[in-house]
């Protein structure tokens, strides 16, 4: 089908806002982040929990005598207190990074922590231990359990804790990172788009002037022979200025719309020639729905005039046809002028592009990059030829495309 075409070639059409990537939207908002780490942490510390007091219940004495509850309070109360400072230690280890510039000072400052952390936590699960399961007193202090290192077990949870503050935080730096760096592709995209659609409006707008200046000298040409003709030619440059005023921000139309244009254009020149120029149509019926780029047809035809059918003794001839070649649409405009023959490339129309030409080419290939010709060739009856190849493509292959993209 023909869309497949299209769609290879697609990517050296100008984006449209409609055909943008829209960005990523977050999977979670902050609240529900922050719920999401409070279960994590609850469940995390419930786990620790059950497994310590499971591990007291299968030891012989637990056997044996069962476990008093007063472990198990212990065990709760212990991990209910390290289930609430877990977010500071997040905190903390997310406010003193280790970055390059300062680790070693921050890494000191952690270290420093740590192990107060640690001892303040061995001495609260010593007494909590004697108040809940010996119901004694002892004259054990912060000092004891500093000298005789018996917070390690202390030091390695809180270690472990502050281990996954710190993978959590590089962990979100991460993810915003990736959204920025999504961000930044969407935005490049968007900016790319509209420096594409710019360069094609200004080249749109600039065979505007030149299409208005060449109909106007055409229209002086004839104000003192033909007055009457001259009425015609300014009524049908209004409707043709209407045209393109009306489709301006437009870069593709259908071929039907371009040939209406066109045929507006062609009649103001049959006046101006007074019945010299005839000016012929072979229209394939099954490519009136393509889409084309608007005023594309025109410059052709006028270099068709000015080069070729004005400079015969004969009748001007142009020959507008368009057919299609599977995924190809195919335009042609011919003329019965002097060709290429005998020409040279001061002079000669194919060897010298003028605005209209040079800006048909440029549109072509900002619009559909390699998958487009435009090539010129000796027409049968000796005069030139200027013919375009670009995909076939109608709207209904765009919404198309547009729905795959999305």
């Amino acid at each position: 089908m023909p869309y497949g075409r299209f769609q290879m070639s697609d990517s050296h059409r100008p984006l449209t806002h409609e055909m943008l990537p829209s960005p990523p939207l977050p999977r979670f908002n902050a609240a529900r982040q922050r719920w999401l780490e409070g279960a994590l942490i609850v469940a995390f510390w419930t786990l620790i929990t059950v497994l310590t007091i499971g591990r007291g219940a299968f030891t012989p004495r637990g056997l044996a005598e069962g476990l008093p509850p007063g472990h198990i309070l212990q065990a709760l109360l212990e991990s209910s207190v390290w289930a609430v400072i877990t977010p500071a230690i997040f905190w903390f280890s997310h406010r003193f990074g280790l970055e390059r510039d300062s680790w070693a000072r921050r890494l000191l400052l952690h270290v420093a922590v740590a192990v107060l952390v640690a001892t303040a936590f061995d001495l609260f699960g010593h007494l909590t231990y004697l108040a809940l399961v010996t119901g004694k007193q002892s004259g054990y202090t912060l000092m004891q359990s500093f000298l005789t290192f018996r917070f390690v077990d202390e030091l390695i949870v809180y270690l472990t804790v502050l281990a996954a503050g710190f993978a959590r935080d590089y962990f979100m730096r991460y993810q915003e990172r990736q959204a920025e760096a999504v961000l930044l592709r969407t935005q490049a995209v968007e900016l790319q788009a509209q420096l594409a659609e710019a360069r094609l409006q200004t080249l749109r707008m600039q065979v505007n002037p030149h299409f208005l200046f060449n109909t106007l000298h055409a229209v002086s040409s004839l104000v003192e022979r033909d007055p009457r003709g001259v009425r015609r030619m300014i009524a049908r440059l209004s409707t043709l200025l209407r045209y393109t005023m009306e489709r301006t921000g437009e870069q593709e139309v259908t071929l039907q719309e371009e040939l209406d244009f066109l045929g507006g254009y062609v009649e103001i020149q049959q006046i101006r020639f007074q019945g010299n120029l005839d000016v012929r149509r072979e229209i394939a019926s099954d490519t009136l729905d393509a889409l084309v780029p608007s005023l594309i047809l025109q410059p052709l035809v006028e270099n068709a005039i000015k080069h070729g059918a004005s400079r015969t003794e004969e009748t001007g001839q142009i020959d507008i046809s368009t057919r299609r070649e599977a995924e190809d649409l195919i335009l042609r405009v011919c003329d019965n002028g002097p060709g290429l023959k005998g020409t040279t490339p001061e002079d000669a129309f194919p060897f010298r592009e003028g605005v209209g030409l040079r800006n048909t080419r440029e549109r072509l290939l900002s619009l559909y990059g390699s998958a487009q010709t435009l090539t010129f060739e000796t027409a049968p009856n000796g005069g030139l030829c200027v013919q375009i190849t670009l995909p076939y493509h109608t709207h209904a292959d765009l919404h198309t495309a547009l729905e795959l993209s999305t």
